[in-house]
């Protein structure tokens, strides 16, 4: 009954969508498990590992149509959030080093040894606590989209604007983060994880654990976003971003309603980045680079905007496609395909990859209705 609600709208295209990926959280962990890897459908440990940061992408890219899909906030800085939720799973699994790092101290890691800091910043305490680090993953991002958001939406900045301050915003953190006395490592990030939660992050079940639980946060992160879409709430955002200003002629607090999108948006953002930190083994200063938020925006548009299934298709087919380009002798041509890619889905598909199929579905469909009408009410109409 609450799936049947939650997929009212598209139903057929959000329940594929969430049998699909159960499919893929249960079959691909136990395939690398269990299924001996001369077989066929065995799943190697690199392959599922590359899958799992496809569907860390894939919850940045419905966190972002979130806001650009159904409130028009064309965000370019969502490159910001998904790194500030990794570097807090990041601070988390330099905590658990421990003695093992190289410099074998007991509390600093070993950036800060090799800094010469002689205690631990108080910003990194808590860290030390698994809990800790995944509430921070989200109130992090969370607090700066609220303070950011407030400012921006309370003095009505929007359209590109907003889109150039957003980028600045995620900029101006790269460049901080960049610098050694900011205590995050420099530009070389954070690195050499050794555990998460005892167990080795490196080892094979652990990484068919953390495929499992990104699809699961996955679904999750759809069901929230599908829930806030379709209801009361959801109209009001579609509103604004067709009519701002006469919706707030009618009396809505049109930014309270951006804000509370923003916020949430920036908080799924950061949940991604968190899961996505152990899967690659690393964060550093270039995940706030500018081009990975507008790349960001490129997965949203080409699977289709205002879909959120389509924002999850877009991120897996572009960064698929990314894979294959950049490991052959196509790498240096990689950024024209993109950009290419973005060119022929705003020209030739315009609502993108899914909804596209949903347009074609729907004209299908009421084709087939005009066909089983009578003669006669063809003729009246």
């Amino acid at each position: 009954m609450i799936i049947q609600y939650l997929l009212s709208r598209y139903e057929k295209t959000g329940l594929a969508f969430l049998i699909v990926m159960a499919a893929l959280a249960i079959f691909v962990p136990l395939s690398n498990l269990f299924i001996p890897p001369s077989s066929a459908f065995h799943v190697p440990t690199h392959v599922m590992s590359l899958m799992g940061k496809y569907l860390c992408f894939a919850i940045l890219a419905i966190s972002l149509d979130l806001v650009w899909g159904y409130c028009g906030i064309l965000s370019l800085g969502h490159g910001a959030f998904f790194a500030l939720g990794g570097y807090a799973m990041g601070m988390y699994l330099m905590r658990q080093i421990g003695t093992r790092g190289v410099y074998a101290h007991p509390v600093l890691p070993d950036f800060m040894v090799f800094l010469n800091w002689k205690e631990l910043p108080w910003f990194w305490y808590g860290f030390d606590l698994f809990p800790f680090a995944i509430v921070m993953a989200l109130f992090a991002p969370g607090l700066l989209a609220f303070v950011f958001g407030w400012l921006a939406f309370r003095s009505r900045v929007t359209g590109v604007y907003l889109s150039i301050i957003t980028q600045a915003l995620t900029y101006a953190l790269m460049l901080a983060f960049f610098r050694n006395d900011m205590g995050f490592g420099g530009n070389n990030g954070l690195t050499d994880f050794k555990d998460i939660l005892g167990f080795s992050v490196q080892a094979q079940g652990t990484r068919a654990t953390l495929f499992f639980l990104t699809a699961l946060t996955l679904i999750g992160t759809y069901m929230l976003c599908r829930w806030m879409t379709i209801t009361s709430f959801g109209k009001v955002l579609v509103a604004v971003r067709d009519a701002e200003s006469r919706t707030r002629f009618l009396g809505y607090r049109v930014e309270h309603y951006k804000l509370v999108a923003f916020t949430v948006s920036a908080a799924l953002a950061g949940l991604a980045g968190a899961l996505y930190v152990p899967q690659v083994g690393i964060i550093n200063p270039s995940e706030f680079a500018p081009a990975n938020s507008i790349e960001a925006v490129v997965w949203v548009a080409t699977g289709g905007r205002g879909t959120l299934v389509g924002a999850a298709v877009g991120a897996v087919v572009v960064n698929f496609a990314k894979t294959w380009f950049t490991t052959g002798a196509l790498a240096p041509y990689w950024l024209f395909v993109l950009g290419g890619i973005f060119i022929f889905v705003t020209l030739a598909m315009p609502s993108g990859i899914v909804g596209t199929l949903q347009q074609w579905a729907g004209r299908r469909r009421a084709g087939k209705a005009d066909e089983a009408k009578p003669p006669v009410a063809q003729a009246a109409e």
